[in-house]
Protein backbone atom coordinates (compact mmCIF):
# COMPACT_ATOMS: atom_id res chain seq x y z
CA UNK A 1 0.00 0.00 0.00
CA UNK A 2 1.56 3.35 -0.94
CA UNK A 3 0.86 6.15 1.61
CA UNK A 4 1.60 10.37 0.97
CA UNK A 5 2.47 11.79 4.34
CA UNK A 6 2.00 15.28 4.69
CA UNK A 7 3.33 18.06 6.87
CA UNK A 8 6.06 15.51 7.92
CA UNK A 9 8.77 15.72 10.81
CA UNK A 10 11.23 13.42 11.53
CA UNK A 11 9.38 11.98 14.83
CA UNK A 12 6.72 11.30 12.24
CA UNK A 13 8.70 9.32 9.71
CA UNK A 14 10.45 7.36 12.95
CA UNK A 15 7.29 6.20 14.68
CA UNK A 16 5.14 5.67 11.47
CA UNK A 17 7.79 3.76 9.74
CA UNK A 18 8.41 1.47 13.13
CA UNK A 19 4.82 0.45 13.15
CA UNK A 20 3.76 0.33 9.80
CA UNK A 21 6.23 -2.29 8.30
CA UNK A 22 3.27 -3.26 5.70
CA UNK A 23 3.34 0.32 3.81
CA UNK A 24 5.73 2.28 1.62
CA UNK A 25 5.49 5.43 3.01
CA UNK A 26 5.66 8.89 0.60
CA UNK A 27 7.04 11.46 3.03
CA UNK A 28 6.46 15.23 1.92
CA UNK A 29 7.45 18.17 4.17
CA UNK A 30 5.00 20.43 3.00
CA UNK A 31 1.31 20.81 4.20
CA UNK A 32 -1.27 19.07 1.51
CA UNK A 33 -2.78 22.28 0.03
CA UNK A 34 -4.68 22.39 -3.64
CA UNK A 35 -1.06 22.97 -4.98
CA UNK A 36 0.60 20.28 -3.10
CA UNK A 37 -2.26 17.68 -4.29
CA UNK A 38 0.05 16.29 -7.33
CA UNK A 39 2.15 14.36 -5.19
CA UNK A 40 -0.24 12.24 -4.04
CA UNK A 41 -0.52 11.11 -7.37
CA UNK A 42 0.14 6.79 -7.81
CA UNK A 43 -1.03 6.60 -3.59
CA UNK A 44 -3.46 4.98 -2.29
CA UNK A 45 -4.30 7.27 1.07
CA UNK A 46 -3.09 10.35 2.27
CA UNK A 47 -1.82 10.64 5.74
CA UNK A 48 -2.74 14.50 7.23
CA UNK A 49 -1.54 16.81 10.34
CA UNK A 50 -3.61 19.63 11.97
CA UNK A 51 -2.96 22.01 9.39
CA UNK A 52 -3.11 20.61 6.12
CA UNK A 53 -5.89 21.11 3.85
CA UNK A 54 -8.73 19.18 3.25
CA UNK A 55 -11.76 21.14 1.80
CA UNK A 56 -13.52 20.10 -1.18
CA UNK A 57 -10.91 21.47 -3.74
CA UNK A 58 -8.66 19.19 -2.10
CA UNK A 59 -10.20 16.36 -1.80
CA UNK A 60 -11.81 16.68 -5.22
CA UNK A 61 -8.51 16.85 -7.01
CA UNK A 62 -6.89 13.85 -4.70
CA UNK A 63 -9.84 12.12 -6.10
CA UNK A 64 -8.59 12.65 -9.82
CA UNK A 65 -5.62 11.14 -8.90
CA UNK A 66 -6.99 8.07 -7.44
CA UNK A 67 -6.55 8.48 -3.87
CA UNK A 68 -9.23 6.54 -1.59
CA UNK A 69 -8.65 7.32 1.80
CA UNK A 70 -7.71 10.20 4.17
CA UNK A 71 -5.94 9.23 7.39
CA UNK A 72 -5.55 12.08 9.85
CA UNK A 73 -3.03 11.28 12.92
CA UNK A 74 -4.65 13.87 15.03
CA UNK A 75 -7.91 13.80 17.01
CA UNK A 76 -9.80 17.23 15.55
CA UNK A 77 -10.97 17.17 11.98
CA UNK A 78 -12.26 20.97 11.55
CA UNK A 79 -9.82 21.23 8.56
CA UNK A 80 -11.65 18.19 6.24
CA UNK A 81 -15.10 19.18 4.56
CA UNK A 82 -16.70 15.52 5.45
CA UNK A 83 -19.77 15.96 3.53
CA UNK A 84 -17.75 16.66 0.25
CA UNK A 85 -15.75 13.40 1.44
CA UNK A 86 -18.91 11.29 1.61
CA UNK A 87 -20.11 12.97 -1.96
CA UNK A 88 -16.64 11.92 -3.17
CA UNK A 89 -17.11 8.32 -1.26
CA UNK A 90 -13.54 8.58 0.29
CA UNK A 91 -13.52 7.63 4.00
CA UNK A 92 -12.06 9.74 6.51
CA UNK A 93 -9.95 8.13 9.77
CA UNK A 94 -8.78 9.64 12.52
CA UNK A 95 -6.96 8.92 15.82
CA UNK A 96 -9.53 10.23 18.40
CA UNK A 97 -7.61 9.39 21.80
CA UNK A 98 -3.95 8.91 21.07
CA UNK A 99 -2.77 9.89 24.49
CA UNK A 100 -5.22 12.50 26.76
CA UNK A 101 -2.51 12.17 29.12
CA UNK A 102 0.03 13.78 27.55
CA UNK A 103 -2.17 16.55 26.49
CA UNK A 104 -3.64 16.69 30.22
CA UNK A 105 -0.07 16.79 31.82
CA UNK A 106 0.54 19.66 29.34
CA UNK A 107 -2.27 21.61 30.40
CA UNK A 108 -1.34 21.91 34.01
CA UNK A 109 2.59 22.62 33.36
CA UNK A 110 1.48 25.56 30.87
CA UNK A 111 -0.68 26.36 33.84
CA UNK A 112 1.71 25.68 36.82
CA UNK A 113 4.71 27.80 34.41
CA UNK A 114 2.49 30.83 33.83
CA UNK A 115 1.41 31.23 37.15
CA UNK A 116 4.97 30.69 38.88
CA UNK A 117 6.71 32.68 36.24
CA UNK A 118 9.29 29.36 36.06
CA UNK A 119 9.92 30.82 32.26
CA UNK A 120 10.95 34.02 33.54
CA UNK A 121 12.85 32.74 36.42
CA UNK A 122 15.42 30.45 34.13
CA UNK A 123 15.38 33.00 31.86
CA UNK A 124 16.79 35.01 34.47
CA UNK A 125 19.34 32.96 36.67
CA UNK A 126 20.94 32.17 32.84
CA UNK A 127 22.02 35.44 33.24
CA UNK A 128 22.80 35.46 36.69
CA UNK A 129 19.88 37.56 37.93
CA UNK A 130 18.71 35.70 40.62
CA UNK A 131 16.10 38.92 41.67
CA UNK A 132 12.75 37.83 42.43
CA UNK A 133 10.51 40.81 41.62
CA UNK A 134 7.81 40.17 39.22
CA UNK A 135 7.99 36.41 40.04
CA UNK A 136 5.40 35.96 42.47
CA UNK A 137 2.05 33.79 42.12
CA UNK A 138 -0.83 32.34 43.59
CA UNK A 139 -1.65 29.26 45.17
CA UNK A 140 -3.69 27.14 43.11
CA UNK A 141 -5.41 25.10 46.33
CA UNK A 142 -8.60 26.73 47.31
CA UNK A 143 -9.06 28.11 43.87
CA UNK A 144 -11.58 27.20 41.46
CA UNK A 145 -10.86 25.99 38.00
CA UNK A 146 -13.40 25.80 35.46
CA UNK A 147 -13.26 23.30 32.63
CA UNK A 148 -15.23 23.73 29.53
CA UNK A 149 -15.32 20.10 28.14
CA UNK A 150 -15.32 16.98 29.85
CA UNK A 151 -14.12 14.45 27.57
CA UNK A 152 -11.12 12.18 27.88
CA UNK A 153 -9.00 14.76 28.32
CA UNK A 154 -10.74 17.66 30.62
CA UNK A 155 -11.32 14.49 32.93
CA UNK A 156 -7.82 14.15 33.60
CA UNK A 157 -7.45 17.36 33.91
CA UNK A 158 -9.96 17.67 36.40
CA UNK A 159 -8.34 14.90 38.41
CA UNK A 160 -5.17 16.38 38.45
CA UNK A 161 -6.02 19.95 39.40
CA UNK A 162 -8.18 18.25 41.85
CA UNK A 163 -5.19 16.47 43.60
CA UNK A 164 -3.51 20.47 43.83
CA UNK A 165 -7.16 21.11 46.02
CA UNK A 166 -8.89 23.33 43.04
CA UNK A 167 -12.26 23.30 43.06
CA UNK A 168 -13.32 21.71 40.05
CA UNK A 169 -16.50 22.72 37.82
CA UNK A 170 -17.40 22.21 34.53
CA UNK A 171 -19.41 22.61 31.33
CA UNK A 172 -20.11 20.51 28.82
CA UNK A 173 -23.20 19.76 26.55
CA UNK A 174 -23.00 16.12 26.86
CA UNK A 175 -21.88 15.71 31.24
CA UNK A 176 -21.00 12.56 32.52
CA UNK A 177 -22.58 12.29 35.96
CA UNK A 178 -22.01 9.48 37.49
CA UNK A 179 -17.87 10.30 36.64
CA UNK A 180 -18.60 14.15 38.16
CA UNK A 181 -20.23 12.75 41.24
CA UNK A 182 -17.22 10.54 41.70
CA UNK A 183 -14.42 13.03 42.22
CA UNK A 184 -16.78 16.17 43.58
CA UNK A 185 -16.65 17.68 40.19
CA UNK A 186 -19.70 20.45 39.98
CA UNK A 187 -21.28 20.50 36.48
CA UNK A 188 -22.58 24.54 35.83
CA UNK A 189 -23.68 26.16 33.31
CA UNK A 190 -21.14 27.68 30.83
CA UNK A 191 -21.83 31.56 31.67
CA UNK A 192 -21.40 30.74 35.85
CA UNK A 193 -18.35 28.78 34.80
CA UNK A 194 -16.99 32.05 33.32
CA UNK A 195 -18.15 33.95 35.62
CA UNK A 196 -16.65 32.79 38.69
CA UNK A 197 -13.54 30.64 37.80
CA UNK A 198 -9.99 31.69 38.35
CA UNK A 199 -8.76 29.29 36.14
CA UNK A 200 -10.87 28.29 32.62
CA UNK A 201 -9.23 25.47 30.69
CA UNK A 202 -10.48 24.84 26.84
CA UNK A 203 -11.16 21.19 26.27
CA UNK A 204 -13.48 20.77 23.30
CA UNK A 205 -13.32 20.80 19.54
CA UNK A 206 -13.67 23.74 16.75
CA UNK A 207 -16.60 23.62 15.35
CA UNK A 208 -18.69 26.27 13.79
CA UNK A 209 -20.55 26.67 16.89
CA UNK A 210 -17.77 26.29 19.33
CA UNK A 211 -15.54 29.06 17.13
CA UNK A 212 -14.68 32.36 19.07
CA UNK A 213 -16.12 30.84 21.75
CA UNK A 214 -14.14 32.93 24.67
CA UNK A 215 -14.42 36.57 22.38
CA UNK A 216 -15.27 39.92 24.05
CA UNK A 217 -18.64 39.14 25.34
CA UNK A 218 -17.20 36.37 28.13
CA UNK A 219 -14.09 38.45 28.78
CA UNK A 220 -16.49 41.06 30.11
CA UNK A 221 -17.93 38.49 32.38
CA UNK A 222 -15.17 37.12 33.61
CA UNK A 223 -13.88 37.33 37.30
CA UNK A 224 -11.31 39.91 36.56
CA UNK A 225 -7.75 38.41 36.58
CA UNK A 226 -8.36 35.28 35.53
CA UNK A 227 -5.79 32.70 33.53
CA UNK A 228 -6.70 30.90 30.54
CA UNK A 229 -5.37 27.88 29.33
CA UNK A 230 -6.14 26.32 25.69
CA UNK A 231 -4.52 23.06 24.54
CA UNK A 232 -7.81 22.14 22.17
CA UNK A 233 -7.55 24.32 19.20
CA UNK A 234 -6.71 28.11 18.58
CA UNK A 235 -9.77 29.32 16.98
CA UNK A 236 -12.41 28.74 20.52
CA UNK A 237 -10.47 32.13 21.61
CA UNK A 238 -10.89 35.43 19.38
CA UNK A 239 -6.85 37.09 19.66
CA UNK A 240 -8.23 40.35 19.27
CA UNK A 241 -10.51 40.28 22.16
CA UNK A 242 -7.98 38.67 24.63
CA UNK A 243 -5.09 40.81 23.65
CA UNK A 244 -8.00 43.77 24.36
CA UNK A 245 -8.66 41.63 27.63
CA UNK A 246 -5.36 41.26 28.45
CA UNK A 247 -4.80 44.94 28.45
CA UNK A 248 -7.87 45.78 30.80
CA UNK A 249 -6.84 43.34 33.58
CA UNK A 250 -9.72 41.29 32.68
CA UNK A 251 -7.65 38.29 31.77
CA UNK A 252 -5.13 38.25 34.20
CA UNK A 253 -2.64 35.30 32.34
CA UNK A 254 -2.86 33.38 29.01
CA UNK A 255 -1.23 29.88 28.61
CA UNK A 256 -1.57 28.60 24.58
CA UNK A 257 -0.23 25.64 23.21
CA UNK A 258 -2.66 26.69 19.92
CA UNK A 259 -3.36 29.55 18.09
CA UNK A 260 -6.03 30.29 15.81
CA UNK A 261 -3.78 31.67 12.96
CA UNK A 262 -0.72 28.65 13.66
CA UNK A 263 -0.86 27.39 10.02
CA UNK A 264 2.33 27.92 8.18
CA UNK A 265 3.93 29.25 11.63
CA UNK A 266 3.49 26.20 14.21
CA UNK A 267 5.92 23.01 13.57
CA UNK A 268 8.35 25.17 11.92
CA UNK A 269 11.51 26.87 12.72
CA UNK A 270 11.40 30.52 11.58
CA UNK A 271 14.13 32.04 13.59
CA UNK A 272 15.53 34.72 11.50
CA UNK A 273 12.75 35.99 9.97
CA UNK A 274 10.05 38.75 11.08
CA UNK A 275 6.48 37.46 11.77
CA UNK A 276 4.09 39.06 9.67
CA UNK A 277 1.49 38.20 12.34
CA UNK A 278 1.60 40.79 14.48
CA UNK A 279 -1.19 39.92 16.94
CA UNK A 280 1.02 36.90 17.77
CA UNK A 281 3.67 39.15 17.76
CA UNK A 282 2.03 40.47 20.93
CA UNK A 283 1.00 37.63 22.36
CA UNK A 284 4.97 36.13 22.76
CA UNK A 285 6.21 39.95 23.54
CA UNK A 286 3.45 39.94 26.48
CA UNK A 287 4.48 39.18 30.10
CA UNK A 288 1.45 37.58 30.97
CA UNK A 289 1.26 35.03 28.05
CA UNK A 290 2.97 31.81 28.04
CA UNK A 291 2.80 29.96 24.13
CA UNK A 292 4.12 26.67 22.99
CA UNK A 293 3.79 25.52 20.04
CA UNK A 294 1.30 22.81 19.82
CA UNK A 295 3.43 20.22 21.10
CA UNK A 296 0.91 19.18 23.93
CA UNK A 297 0.41 16.02 22.10
CA UNK A 298 4.12 15.38 21.78
CA UNK A 299 5.39 12.40 23.91
CA UNK A 300 6.81 9.07 23.05
CA UNK A 301 3.83 7.21 23.78
CA UNK A 302 1.44 9.68 22.14
CA UNK A 303 3.49 9.30 19.21
CA UNK A 304 3.94 5.46 19.31
CA UNK A 305 -0.24 5.76 19.58
CA UNK A 306 -1.22 7.61 17.04
CA UNK A 307 1.10 5.48 14.52
CA UNK A 308 -0.03 2.61 15.70
CA UNK A 309 -3.82 3.69 15.23
CA UNK A 310 -3.15 5.02 11.67
CA UNK A 311 -1.18 2.28 10.63
CA UNK A 312 -3.89 -0.20 11.52
CA UNK A 313 -6.57 1.55 9.91
CA UNK A 314 -4.20 2.01 6.61
CA UNK A 315 -3.84 -1.80 6.34
CA UNK A 316 -7.31 -2.70 7.51
CA UNK A 317 -8.86 0.05 4.35
CA UNK A 318 -6.03 -1.87 1.99
CA UNK A 319 -7.09 -5.07 3.29
CA UNK A 320 -10.93 -4.52 2.93
CA UNK A 321 -11.38 -4.77 6.81
CA UNK A 322 -13.45 -2.83 9.29
CA UNK A 323 -11.01 -0.07 10.44
CA UNK A 324 -10.84 0.38 14.21
CA UNK A 325 -14.34 1.03 16.11
CA UNK A 326 -14.43 4.44 16.98
CA UNK A 327 -11.58 6.12 14.17
CA UNK A 328 -14.02 7.26 11.09
CA UNK A 329 -15.94 10.20 10.92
Amino acid sequence: MNVAVFDTKAYDRLSLEEAGKGILWHFHACRLSRESVPLAGGTDAVCVFVNDRVDRPVLEALAAHGVRLVALRCAGYNQVDLEAARELDIPVVRVPAYSPDAIAEHTVGLLLTLNRRIHEAARRVRQNDFSLHGLVGFNLKGKRAGLIGTGKIGRIVARILLGFGMEVVASDPFPFHEWADSLGVTYVPREELIESADVISLHLPLLPETRHLLGAAAFARMKPGAFIVNTSRGGLIDTTALLAALREGRVGGAALDVYEREAGLFFENLSGTALEDDELTLLLHHPRVLITAHQAFLTREALAEIARVTTRNLLSFHRGEPFLEGTRL
